[in-house]
């Protein structure tokens, strides 16, 4: 404990004096001695994949960078070196997981935002930062990333277990891990605790929305890309039907129970492709929805909120329709973005990572623009 606190102080003394990579360097040797590796608890292991085939639209995938690489950035004149980006573990009593950190290269000690990001099935933290350019964006926005890495311990596809009743609820499960590491990271780096956001593809979609439903004191908004609304699947059969909207009627009676027990939902961006085969797109607009009745129910009085629709197209690339939802002070408190053509992939992503679409709408830079209009709700 001793050595811990020493080491700290240390830490401290090297941010205070500008010395970034030297206090990262404590930091990460403090980490070393607080949270040893260990194993990721025994949980159900899922033998089919809950997404499709890995696989790039509209261009050739050059293989996401080797385990443990960093990231490259455009430079700047403003960032004459490259930012940090690294590898840890984090335990807890919840258990365990491997993180990629990225540290924008303008942090000296002040309190930064951060933003999560959950990969989808089959991908790496490497994989999604490449093919999402999170950490680009987040250099040029002064925000740090974490991203979290599922174990094939815990799900064999490496998907985020949003479909089992244990990986749903507060203080228990991914989830639990997931906003302990967040707590951790917070304390550690001095981090803006009403800036802290979340966001995830296809099953990491479907877990940023359980994390924004149990921890609305932890996050301020959340982004959902070809994910899936709060509760709506309970085993593996019914996140098949969920994603293909099989037995409608059935998932929606269960899922509005379940959905009634925990009403509050954050202010929330999504995207979806509306020639999403994965996920079907009524997935998106279902969360679109539940944002826009809970924070009318909770912000206008049951007045209702504005909702505003406009199209687009981008030159040599794919119409979208964007809703926004805005409250009774005219802030958005919603957006839903259909990416028109769209598959199952982050639209506006680098073809070099998985699952991306470079042809539609940028997802990270309007949702990194969305985050930052919103601060943490008071309790």
């Amino acid at each position: 404990m001793n050595d811990q606190m020493s080491s700290m102080r240390e830490a401290m003394r090297l941010m205070q004096t500008g010395d970034l990579l030297a206090a990262t360097a404590e930091i990460q040797r403090r980490l070393g001695v607080a949270s040893p590796q260990a194993s990721p608890p025994a949980a159900a292991v899922v033998s089919e994949p809950l997404e499709g085939t890995f696989h790039v639209l509209d261009g050739a995938l050059q293989g996401p960078p080797e385990a443990g690489s960093e990231i490259p950035l455009e430079p700047t004149g403003d960032s004459p070196r490259q930012a940090p980006f690294t590898e840890h573990v984090y335990s807890g009593a919840a258990g365990s997981r491997r993180y990629k950190l990225f540290v924008p290269s303008a942090y000296r000690g002040q309190p930064l935002p951060l933003v999560v990001m959950l990969h989808g099935c089959t991908q790496t933290p490497d994989d999604f930062a490449t093919g999402t350019r999170m950490n680009v964006a987040a250099e040029a926005r002064e925000c740090f990333v974490v991203y979290p890495a599922q174990s094939q311990q815990a799900n064999v596809s490496k998907c985020w277990n949003w479909f089992q009743p244990g990986d749903q609820c507060r203080d228990r499960g991914e989830p639990a891990i997931i906003a302990g590491l967040v707590r951790e990271l917070s304390l550690t780096y001095g981090l803006n605790r009403e800036r802290i956001y979340v966001a995830g593809l296809s099953a990491g979609g479907a877990m940023a929305v359980i994390l924004g439903r149990a921890y609305p004191d932890l996050f301020a908004a959340v982004g959902v890309h070809s994910g899936l609304p709060y509760r709506i699947a309970h085993d593996v059969p019914s996140a098949f039907a969920a994603m293909q909207r099989r037995t409608l009627s059935t998932l929606r009676q269960a899922h509005a129970a379940s959905a009634s027990a925990s009403p509050s939902t954050l202010p929330t961006i999504v995207f979806h492709g509306d020639r999403d085969a994965t996920v079907h797109p009524d997935n998106g607009e279902q969360v679109a929805s539940e944002t826009l009745r809970t924070n009318a129910a909770e912000t206008l009085e049951g007045a209702g909120a504005a909702v505003e629709s406009r199209k687009g197209t981008l030159a040599g690339g794919r119409g979208y329709t964007r809703t926004i939802f805005r409250n009774i002070d005219d802030r958005a408190v919603g957006e839903h973005w259909l990416v028109h053509g769209g598959g199952h992939a982050w639209s506006g992503g680098d073809a070099r990572g998985s699952f991306t679409d470079p042809e539609g709408p940028d997802a990270t830079a309007e949702m990194l623009r969305f985050f930052l209009e919103h601060t943490r709700r008071s309790p």
